[in-house]
């Protein structure tokens, strides 16, 4: 019988709470029936369910770290609860009688690896430069559309000056009434010229207005400015960078972050194509969070990871648009070493955004060899990591903040201010990033148990400018001892 852990279980899950039913409904007894095919292949149980029949579940694991689920059930959920129980059961070794894989699986199977192979031919002959009329055709079809699609963009990116350059001239504090239900109009037409990245801002621009209007706080004010700079700056580098795709002739992606931040959308097979990809990485999780983005509606969990060959700070990021949160994997904590096969990149400088095929990536334990190796990489001098920051925050686009591994001699208290001194002497505050739904971890510095957390350790923490402070300031994330992650912020 296979073995299968809950970590495997909670990677393939939509959300925890699928992992959660699927856990009762096995514990709970649901199922009447289960059974496995001789080679180990294929697993197949009969579920309880709420109507009359019972629900007939199936996994098939012709490919090991990518099984198959089906499930009779009506969940649009995938997999489903069922599917998810079923998977329990053979983690808890229950009994399986034998049976033959049914017909239709064999067929299924079948199916499958004709269209990989067609695929690999593909695949072989665009390598050969031998590709079929049929191909040339699709892609000549293809080059059009994506022109077509930039020219569209343009015009967007027209309008979209056009209102920047209104606010500009008459300032912030215009919009209101009327107004409002302009730049709300704006922001819907620009999804229809394909600029989901400019939308996001004008959303964001609004919500801000909104916010100071409403409680009149100076910092509302002061984030609706950066946004506005951000995009005028996106506008401008925008317009270039899509006339030149033109001039060129060349409309497919490339790994100018500017294609991102329009709104487009990478796939693994792109992102590796164009020679941003790792093979054989090895990652560790500093930190999770979860944040709500009011502007586009949505979830972001967002997770930190150092790579253990050179110490690089990554992010993934994983977004769940409030309407599809229930078909939509939550992405969770991660409490072992990733080893993954193929990593890929997203264009960019620090803290790249990185994704991976999960069902093919292994889990182990943290090794202390490990966390030592990590603490090697730590920034050591304030001066020099503080010149870093600001070099990465003279990008217009780039994130207001920079997430760096940092090697501390102290952390203490000045009155009621919590500061970050390097070997040197250097110092640096200790403050909360006032940043959408970002979580605050100050306080909860007061309550680490131990003092020697405080001397010579590692900090994983986000450097940003504090508009207030007028400094910049970071904000802690973890602290890595020879032996362990203090999560702060997870």
């Amino acid at each position: 019988m296979k073995e299968i852990s809950e970590q495997f279980i909670s990677s393939l899950a939509p959300n925890a709470t699928a992992v959660s039913n699927g856990k009762k409904i096995s514990t709970k007894g649901g199922f009447v029936k289960l059974s496995c095919s001789a080679d180990d292949t294929f697993y197949m149980g009969q579920c309880k369910g709420s109507g009359k029949s019972d629900y007939i579940t199936s996994i098939d694991f012709i490919e090991e770290t990518s099984p198959v689920f089906r499930c009779s059930c009506p969940s649009r959920q995938f997999p489903c609860k069922h599917s998810l129980a079923l998977l329990f059961e053979i983690a808890a070794k229950k009994t399986f009688e034998i049976c033959e894989i049914p017909q239709d699986i064999l067929e299924k199977r079948k199916r499958k690896e004709t269209r990989e192979a067609k695929k690999q031919e593909k695949e072989e002959a665009i390598k050969n430069g031998t590709v079929v009329k049929q191909d040339a055709t699709s892609a000549k079809k293809n080059k059009a559309a994506k022109t077509k699609k930039i020219k569209k963009q343009l015009e967007g990116l027209k309008l979209t000056e056009d209102m920047v350059q209104n606010l500009l001239q008459t300032g912030l504090g215009t919009i209101g009434g009327n107004s409002i239900k302009t730049y709300t109009d704006l922001a819907k037409q620009l999804g229809d010229y394909y600029l989901l990245g400019p939308q996001t801002y004008v959303k964001q621009l609004i919500a801000e207005i909104e916010a100071f209007k409403k409680d009149g706080e100076d910092r509302h004010y002061r984030e609706a400015v950066r946004i506005l700079v951000k995009l005028r700056a996106l506008v401008k580098k925008s317009e270039t960078y899509l006339n030149a795709k033109l001039e060129s002739d060349d409309p497919n992606g490339d790994d100018n972050i500017l294609y991102e931040e329009l709104g487009g959308i990478w796939k693994l097979d792109e992102l590796n194509a164009l020679g941003l990809k790792k093979e054989s990485a090895t990652l560790i999780q500093l930190s999770f969070e979860v944040i709500y983005d009011e502007a586009r509606k949505e979830y972001v969990d967002t997770g930190w990871w150092a790579d253990l060959d050179n110490g690089e700070i990554f992010a993934t990021r994983n977004y769940r648009p409030i309407n599809r949160l229930k078909y939509v994997k939550e992405e969770d904590t991660i409490l072992e070493t990733a080893c993954i096969p193929m990593l890929s990149y997203y264009p960019g400088e620090l803290n790249r955004r990185i994704r991976w095929e999960e069902k093919s990536v292994s889990f182990h334990k943290i090794e202390k060899e490990e966390l030592a190796k990590l603490k090697q990489y730590a920034e050591k001098s304030l001066p020099d990591t503080l010149k870093k920051v600001k070099n990465q925050m003279k990008n217009t686009l780039s994130d207001n903040y920079v997430v760096l591994l940092f090697a501390y001699q102290i952390i203490g208290k000045i009155e009621d201010t919590f500061v970050m001194e390097d070997s040197s002497g250097s110092r640096v505050i200790l403050a909360d990033m006032e940043l959408n739904d970002h979580k605050g971890t100050i306080d909860r510095l007061f309550i680490l148990p131990e003092e020697e957390l405080f001397q010579n350790q590692v900090l994983l923490g986000a450097f940003f400018y504090d508009e207030e402070k007028r400094r910049i300031c970071v904000q802690p994330y973890s602290i890595i001892t020879e032996d362990r992650i203090i999560r702060l912020l997870y």
